[in-house]
């Protein structure tokens, strides 16, 4: 890690240290840089940041991961402005198009939130309480929301001429083929897109789900073939439909890790993704339901109706 490198890194990892109270002294605070940096960041976003003004793309970048992982969704509507006036940015530069791929598709969880906030009832203040969060729409609600949302999106570029191809690897693997779609959701059918963390491609695919599903990562990445991205997508979808036994929470362990669903499931004594979903993270909360308005909108279908 250069310097440039490592000085976005102490960007991105000093705030977080100082929410924790943490009293660092240089070396400290460089290893913790590095350390927030190999758990959170993929070591090519750093790189590709640091070939342009990244200080403010780097704070951003840490805030709107922070709140996707957080259980609040609807502290993501501030972000819209600032991710709208960082997206030319973003596309602007070779080094940094995959990622506002990336930022592209999630607008929507953004304005989402809004709709989310504007549909909350206002919480009830009590004097010399602190003031509690406003409750979130029910589920039912969000789901209309979503539809709305994406009722009149055109399919994005790119998808028509893949679609054939794609539900017949999906079709081979089993899964239903409506849910090829997820590849709208994930990078608007754009092989390129990729996520701060190092997600990649049509279905954006972790290096270890990569490998797990027999794909190379060098030395070519394989993620970016759609084909075989789609081959891993499918069959990872199918797995985890076979262990869940349920669409919607398929989906959301694809989104936040099979293993984090299946700890709240057991720990809520849960059985559906609606008893568990505002306890996941905030983007697996908007990810499942727009994967399900999406479908609607595509195939007439939905999660609960996919067997």
């Amino acid at each position: 890690m250069n310097r440039r490198q490592l000085l976005l890194c102490l960007l991105i990892a000093a705030p977080a240290a100082r929410a924790r109270s943490q009293l660092l002294d240089l070396d400290n605070l460089v290893e913790t840089a590095q350390g927030w940096a190999q758990e959170n960041l993929d070591g090519s976003f750093v790189k590709a940041l640091g070939q342009i003004d990244g200080d403010r793309l780097t704070e951003f970048f840490r805030e709107i991961q922070k709140r996707l992982k957080s259980d609040w969704v609807l502290d993501l509507a501030s972000l819209r402005d600032e991710a709208r006036w960082l997206l030319p940015l973003l596309s602007a530069h070779e080094e940094t198009l995959p990622y506002s791929v990336w930022l592209s598709t999630r607008l929507d969880y953004l304005d989402v939130a809004e709709e989310f906030r504007k549909a909350a009832p206002p919480p009830k203040i009590e004097p010399g309480r602190p003031v509690p969060r406003r409750v979130l729409p029910a589920p039912i609600q969000q789901r209309t929301i979503w539809r709305k949302a994406v009722s009149l999106r055109s399919a994005p570029v790119g998808a028509e001429a893949q679609l054939s191809r794609l539900k017949a690897i999906f079709r081979a693997e089993k899964a239903p083929t409506a849910l090829v779609w997820l590849a709208e959701v994930e990078s608007s059918f754009n092989p390129r897109a990729r996520s701060p963390a190092g997600a990649v491609g049509l279905f954006q695919l972790m290096p270890a789900t990569a490998k797990q599903y027999g794909l190379s990562l060098w030395p070519r990445d394989e993620r970016y073939d759609a084909e075989r991205s789609a081959m891993a997508g499918a069959r990872h979808l199918r797995r985890l439909r076979n262990r869940f036994k349920d669409w919607p929470l398929a989906v959301a362990a694809y989104n936040a890790g099979e293993g984090h669903v299946q700890k709240l499931l057991s720990r809520s004594k849960a059985t559906t993704f609606d008893q568990i979903s505002r306890k996941l993270p905030a983007e697996t909360q908007l990810y499942v339901p727009k994967v399900d308005a999406t479908l609607f909108r595509r195939e007439q279908v939905t999660l609960d109706s996919l067997v």
